[in-house]
């Protein structure tokens, strides 16, 4: 919460999403516990309800295992080193700047209007 306040001063829609679980069976050892309930609560400013989901991240953190395999393991534990959050910083660069998304038809940087036009690699580089 204090990160969303100390990078944006308060100037954003923020809210929160947060999947209430149940208790975990015996046979689900390695599935997820199952979701009994959802809390919404808004943090700062004025977010649109319609658009208050956990699907968004949900679909961030897929995108991020299938393109980075490194974060295809069961364990939560992973690497905290330099080199790693480096190579994530640059897949979500390459991601919002240089891939055309296929239901957008351009990468999500020119939809939010940080850029206006497409990314390449050399560009990134530069």
């Amino acid at each position: 919460m204090f990160a969303v306040e100390d990078a944006f001063d308060g100037d954003v829609d923020y809210a929160t999403h947060v999947k209430l679980y149940g208790k975990e069976r015996a046979e689900q050892r390695y599935s997820p516990k199952p979701v009994v309930g959802c809390a919404c609560a808004i943090v700062s400013a004025n977010p649109d309800p319609r658009h208050i989901s956990i699907s968004y991240i949900e679909r961030q953190n897929l995108s991020m295992r299938m393109n980075m395999r490194r974060f295809t393991r069961l364990a939560n534990a992973f690497s905290k080193k330099k080199k790693s959050a480096l190579a994530v910083a640059l897949h979500f660069m390459h991601y919002n700047f240089c891939h055309i998304n296929k239901t957008l038809k351009v990468p999500p940087a020119m939809v939010a209007g940080i850029s206006d036009l497409l990314w390449s690699i050399e560009d990134i580089v530069d």
